[in-house]
């Protein structure tokens, strides 16, 4: 290992950087040996940004690597690439890009990493890239951790929500960068975004799981920013979200994606977006037929989203309409609901409450019967 750290620096760090870029495209060609030259420089930028047990990493060195990799557009290029790279070399991707991301040069002017915001202001692709890796099993992972470093930082978050890429290689208009990314312009459904609905519902285990993760974590971390976007994509986003994730097949996509409903219903920050949400008969109607699934923990899921609506003081007319006309069977059916139980306090105090709710409801004079 330290001879490796050693070795580089006759090299140089641009010339690592260079070597590199220079090997990636040949990766479809016959052959091992250039995959393998590939890894051992990705191994060396490794060590130089995080260093070795006997060796320290350099702030110098390191700066020079990463404004090589600015230079020569390498963090773009390593990103569409990391499925072809062997297992190992996709680790060492990893490393490199979370090193990257977080590095901010000594008495640097700059208020955040340098390649983060090359990469916010100037190639933003190399956010859509990374997402993109979850078109394929083999970088999901990898790309999946690397994009949750980057959006420990709301910028990057915008840049996915705003992204109208198409195909993500920028066929269907070009990726904007965060001085274009416009949170309040509604959405077509095309950009990549819009794409995790898929890789959650029909990706394999590790690619659904991992998208899921980087999914939750946009709409839960970045709340001022993802209330706005909601609100101005309120119907396209919960339509797919019903559709696709809700209705979905797979029973833990299906019970997660109704927990995260709750979530993101009960976040004060989306005030707005839960107002909006429980006025609409159909979703009341989606959430009591999940009150009645045969698996107990989507039950358990849909319970707390049916909370929000029978709790809510200023019902809309539809919703008034859907309770009081269901109202004996939910007196009969709530009393027994998951009775099982029993140390679960707040969830039986939450269950009395809605049934003295429904109890004091008055009477809706409001047409023929709606009932689910």
């Amino acid at each position: 290992m330290a001879f490796l750290f050693g070795r580089h620096k006759s090299r140089g760090v641009g010339e690592l950087v260079k070597q590199a870029k220079d090997l990636v495209p040949k990766l479809d060609g016959p052959g091992q040996q250039r995959g393998e030259e590939l890894a051992k420089l990705l191994t060396q930028m490794k060590l130089i940004l995080q260093g070795t047990q006997e060796t320290e990493s350099s702030p110098e060195q390191v700066f020079q690597l990463i404004s090589a990799m600015i230079q020569e557009d390498f963090l773009l290029i390593l990103a569409r690439s990391v499925r072809k790279l062997p297992f190992e070399s996709r680790k060492d991707a990893q490393v490199i890009f979370s090193y990257v991301l977080r590095f901010k040069p000594p008495n640097h002017p700059a208020n955040e990493p340098i390649a983060l915001s090359y990469i916010v202001y100037d190639r933003p692709e190399v956010v859509i890239a990374l997402c993109r890796g979850y078109d394929y099993r083999e970088s999901a992972i990898s790309c999946g951790t690397v994009l949750r470093e980057a959006l420990k930082h709301d910028p990057v978050a915008a840049i996915m929500l705003c992204d109208e890429s198409g195909d993500g290689h920028g066929t269907n208009g070009p990726t904007p960068s965060l001085m274009k990314a416009d949170i309040n312009k509604p959405q077509n459904g095309d950009g990549v975004f819009w794409r995790f609905f898929d890789w959650i519902d029909k990706g394999s285990f590790e690619v659904s799981a991992d998208a899921f993760t980087t999914f939750r974590e946009l709409l839960t971390k970045h709340k001022t920013l993802v209330s706005q976007y909601l609100d101005v994509n309120f119907d396209l986003f919960f339509s797919k979200y019903h559709s696709t994730l809700i209705q979905s097949a797979n029973y833990v996509t299906k019970r997660q994606s109704i927990k995260l409903l709750g979530d993101i219903l009960l976040d004060r920050t989306n005030y707005q977006v839960m107002t909006s949400y429980v006025d609409r008969g159909e979703h009341l109607k989606m959430c009591m037929r999940l009150l009645r699934d045969e698996r107990k923990m989507v039950q358990y899921e849909g319970f707390h989203v049916f909370k929000v609506f029978a709790a809510n003081p200023h019902k809309s007319i539809a919703v008034q309409k859907i309770i009081w006309n269901n109202r004996e069977r939910l007196l009969n059916f709530l009393p027994t609901f998951l009775q099982d139980r029993t140390d679960d306090e707040q969830f039986n105090d939450e269950k009395i409450y809605l049934i003295k709710q429904i109890q004091n409801m008055p009477p809706v004079d409001d047409g023929a019967p709606d009932q689910v």
